[in-house]
């Protein structure tokens, strides 16, 4: 059976609406909307939810508009989270009132707002490859998993890993290629 035709199950405590092209999901965290093309009919029950087409007009916008749905009945259930690490030396973040400041090396500090529906935490936890040291991983909280992974990506991008010595903002678990610098490539020679 193709995904696109497995109903999508309703968690408890969670409620469902379609009117006027909207999909509207409201859960113990929160509610969130998705605007849906014409072309997809959406049929709900007690317990679980069909998308169908209604023409053969685009059959990809039916799955898309199927795992989008998925993401937000886990995003008002769950929540998302995305982890970043701020490593190098004198590369800090610290939580302020109204969001993050990064000092990234650059001669001012950067001060990061949260946009609406998403929360920071910053903590320091010990370099898994040097124990002796810390890094900081700022937590990115959110329902929308969209807005989570675009607020995420908009702060790694302000300092992104640095191929020679890996210092930069980077998501939890990413692995960064380090390049030989000029030192090896003459003592090749």
């Amino acid at each position: 059976m193709a995904k696109t035709l497995k109903p999508i199950p309703i968690p408890k405590g969670v409620t469902v609406t379609f009117a006027n092209s909207k999909f509207t999901v409201k859960g113990p965290l929160g509610s969130l909307e998705l605007p849906v093309s014409p072309n997809i009919k959406i049929t709900t029950n007690e317990n679980q939810i069909n998308v169908e087409k209604t023409d053969n007009v685009a059959p990809a916008i039916v799955g898309t508009t199927r795992a989008l749905i998925r993401s937000m009945l886990e995003g008002v259930t769950k929540g998302y989270e995305k982890i970043l690490e701020v490593r190098g030396v004198g590369y800090k973040a610290q939580k302020t009132k109204d969001g993050v400041q990064l000092t990234l090396g650059f001669s001012h500090p950067v001060h990061i707002k949260p946009p609406p529906g998403i929360t920071f935490e910053v903590k320091n936890v010990p370099n898994p490859e040097d124990p002796k040291t810390l890094i900081t991983e700022i937590i990115i909280k959110g329902i929308d998993k969209q807005l989570v992974g675009t607020t995420a990506a908009q702060i790694r991008s302000i300092s992104p890993p640095d191929v020679y010595h890996g210092k930069g903002i980077r998501y939890a678990g990413e692995y960064v290629r380090k390049k030989a610098g000029k030192r090896a490539a003459v003592a090749q020679t």
